[in-house]
C-alpha cells in the first residue's frame, strides 16, 4: 500500500488560506483515487473532498461551500488542498486518504491514511 504524509496545517484567522499537501510513496499514486477528510474529536472522520485517478472532482458541499479546491500532480506523486475563506468550524484533523475505488466519500473504502495535519482556525 501507498505511504502518505500530510503537511500545511497551522494556526491561522478566519478568512485566512491554507495550503494542505499529501507525498504519496511506496506506490503508483496515479492509479489511486485521493481524498481528504478530517475529524474533530468525539466525532467521526468526515468526508471533504476527493480526486479520481483521471482528475475529476468531488466535494462535500456542506463543508466546502466553494471554498476549498482539491488537485494533484501525478508527476511529484502528491495532492493538494487550497482552503480559502477559513471559518473557526473548519478546525480539525486533515487526513489525506487513498485507495483504488468509485465509493469516493466514504470513509471505509480507502486503505491507506496519512498521519493527520491539524488546523484550527480562530480570532
Amino acid at each position: 500500500q501507498v505511504q502518505l504524509v500530510e503537511s500545511g496545517g497551522g494556526l491561522v484567522h478566519p478568512g485566512d488560506s491554507l495550503r494542505l499537501s499529501c507525498v504519496a510513496s511506496g506506490g503508483t499514486f496515479s492509479t489511486y483515487a485521493m481524498a481528504w477528510f478530517r475529524q474533530v474529536p468525539g466525532k467521526e472522520r468526515e468526508y471533504v473532498a476527493a480526486i479520481t485517478w483521471k482528475g475529476a472532482t468531488m466535494y462535500s458541499t456542506d463543508i466546502v461551500k466553494g471554498r476549498f479546491t482539491i488537485s494533484r500532480d501525478n508527476a511529484k506523486n502528491t495532492m493538494y488542498l487550497q482552503m480559502n475563506n477559513l471559518e473557526p468550524e473548519d478546525t480539525a484533523v486533515y487526513y489525506c486518504a487513498a485507495g483504488h475505488t468509485s465509493r469516493l466519500g466514504e470513509v471505509g473504502e480507502y486503505g491507506s491514511w496519512g498521519q493527520g495535519t491539524h488546523i484550527t482556525v480562530s480570532s
